[in-house]
């Protein structure tokens, strides 16, 4: 019986418990479509405004913007214009959702750097940690002042929290939140992604991002962030790691956060399309299995179609209820049930289920 399984069930899944990723690209007239991420598309600010304005009427605790300049160069430059693409849609949703939904940004160069990574380079080739966090705690404070709720520093560089809090309190920024991507993977499963920030890397981010066989290494990951400030950890993927996101729900008293990243989402659609698998159904489990490992906040592209599934469904009950519940002027029936018989109404509920 629905009712009962709805009274026992163990783990809910909600829309302020969702955050919608989406990406902004510059000179764009109309939206570009990311071919391997059916659905997904670049934005254009104007086609981003109306998206936000949708997740905010949904009820989505957020919004994480990713930028995609039309110019890189090897220190990623365009991630400290004021006018860069990213800071302007951060602008730009501000204004338009202002504290209905909160607005998140990516703190990374990988977006912005023509060889691809997520920071700058010494002369033979390494990521220069240092000198990146110092960017970070730069590009940190210029989303602030742009309007950003909450940064998402998701480079792995060591320190990059503490510098970043560091800024944001001596800009009087304090108020603005970290979600610290504490336990990001090299994994396989950000393919999709790259063609969607239209990276340019070449190799990988094995010296910087986490070993996938290791557990431990993510604890003490986590440990440092919260040390430095973090308001909020993740982990990113989520479906090959819920062992990690419980390992981490159960060792901080944090919010955790899960990223349902590109891969995730390109594998279901990819099957769905072929009619291997039940569209609805599956992202409904995949969303669901991530909330009982522990997450209580979820970055999914599925976030927005989500909820507004879920709406659409609210209303569509409420509108049969009325039709129910309704009885014509005089009408014997208007102190019972839409007129019938105990029987009755329960036949037409158990049809709605």
């Amino acid at each position: 019986m629905p009712v009962m399984r709805g009274m026992v069930g163990e783990t809910s899944l909600e829309p302020r418990q969702l955050i919608f990723p989406m990406f902004v690209a510059e000179g764009l007239r109309e939206p570009r479509p990311i071919s391997s991420m059916p659905g997904v598309v670049q934005h254009t600010l104007d086609t981003l405004r109306k998206a936000a304005v949708e997740a905010a009427d949904t009820g989505l605790a957020g919004v994480m913007l990713f930028g995609v300049p039309l110019h890189k160069d090897a220190r990623g430059s365009g991630a400290l214009d004021p006018d860069g693409i990213l800071t302007a849609a951060i602008r730009a949703v501000r204004e338009e959702v202002g504290d209905e939904c909160l607005v998140m940004s990516d703190v990374c160069l990988d977006e912005f750097t023509d060889h691809g990574h997520c920071g700058v380079l010494t002369p033979s080739g390494a990521v220069d940690n240092d000198a990146t966090i110092e960017l970070y705690a730069q590009m940190a404070v210029l989303h602030a002042e742009a309007g950003s709720h909450v940064v998402g520093p998701s480079g792995m560089m060591d320190g990059q929290v503490g510098a970043i809090r560091e800024a944001l309190d001596a800009s009087s920024a304090s108020d603005v939140a970290i979600l610290a991507y504490s336990v990001k993977y090299a994994s396989a499963f950000y393919g999709p992604f790259r063609e969607a920030v239209a990276s340019s890397l070449s190799g990988n981010r094995r010296t910087y991002q986490l070993d996938p066989a290791n557990v431990r290494e993510a604890l003490h990951e986590v440990a440092l962030d919260v040390a430095e400030g973090a308001d909020i950890v993740m982990v990113k993927p989520a479906l090959g790691y819920l062992d990690v996101v419980r390992a981490i729900r159960e060792a901080v008293d944090l919010p955790v956060a899960a990223y349902n990243v590109s891969g995730e989402y390109a594998m279901v659609e990819a099957a769905a399309a072929n009619g291997w698998i039940n569209r609805a159904a599956t992202i409904n489990e995949t969303l669901t299995s991530i909330r009982r490992a522990g997450a209580d906040v979820i970055l999914s592209y599925w976030a927005l179609e989500w909820a507004q599934s879920l709406r659409d469904e609210e209303r569509g009950e409420r509108k049969r209820s009325r039709l129910v519940g309704s009885v014509e002027p005089g009408s014997p029936s208007s102190g019972r049930f839409d007129g019938r018989t105990s029987s009755e109404a329960r036949s037409l509920r158990d049809e709605r289920r």
